[in-house]
């Protein structure tokens, strides 16, 4: 799960949600995943997998691949190509560790990289996955409008990202956990004061609906957004608008 407000720093510099933070965590990084998400984690990144409806031979990018969980599901399920792409280097030598031990390297491939500018050419992959990035990104709409540059036409386009239900008793259970629970556990296990930042990241990343109309300013159609368990955490599903579209709404790439 990776980036928030980056006007703050912690102790010994580095900013919240940036690379540089998720260096400090890095090799605690999957256990405290499991522990903050009750070990439901690994299923909603199973969901977006099979959102993406890949074919055998596909290129997938996994971007904010972190240690590459979601790269490893994707091609566990598939025979396909992942390249994974994140800011931070201790992240991803974690990942490439995870990569050998699963026999994947040749087939996943691990780069340092910045979702909102990527280094890739137009329409050149056949979908994208993102797990718990999207609230880190300074420029979410830039990163949206990257996304649709890359895909294919026809391409899928799968966001997973938390979220705080507003009413109701699990809105209730969900913000005691985000507020006292996240912040005490991820801070005992990490013994570091950053992951306490991931309560306001989830507080200050809007509603889902607020976010999907952001994906279709950015060029992106919009095919589902799928609440999971009880709206913890939301799945966004899109495929990029056709050039034209594009052209006509002024929505370039970089």
């Amino acid at each position: 799960m990776s980036e928030a407000s980056q006007d703050q720093a912690p102790r010994g510099g580095r900013r919240f949600g940036t690379g540089e933070m998720f260096d400090g965590i890095a090799e605690r990084y999957d256990l405290l995943n499991r522990v903050i998400s009750l070990g439901l984690d690994q299923g909603w990144r199973r969901r977006a997998v099979r959102s993406l409806e890949l074919s055998p031979g596909a290129t997938v990018l996994d971007l904010a691949t972190g240690t590459a969980d979601l790269a490893i599901a994707i091609a566990r399920a598939h025979e396909v190509k992942v390249i994974g792409v994140d800011p931070s280097q201790g992240m991803l030598g974690v990942g490439r560790r995870k990569v050998e031990a699963a026999g994947l390297a040749g087939r996943i491939d691990l780069e340092v990289g910045d979702a909102q500018q990527l280094q890739l050419g137009d329409a050149s992959v056949d979908a994208i996955s993102m797990a718990f990035g999207i609230r880190n990104v300074p420029d979410r709409a830039r990163a949206l409008r990257e996304m649709a540059r890359v895909t294919r036409p026809g391409g899928r386009i799968a966001i997973l990202e938390l979220s705080e239900p507003r009413s109701g008793l699990m809105g209730k259970l969900a913000r005691f956990h985000i507020h006292t629970v996240v912040p005490y556990v991820g801070g005992a296990i990490s013994g570091r004061d950053e992951y306490r930042y991931l309560q306001d990241s989830i507080a200050r990343f809007p509603p889902p609906d607020e976010f999907a109309e952001l994906m279709r300013g950015a060029g992106l159609r919009v095919l589902r957004v799928e609440p999971l368990t009880m709206g913890v955490v939301c799945l966004f599903v899109a495929t990029p608008e056709g050039p034209e579209v594009r052209a006509r709404e002024g929505l370039g790439g970089r």
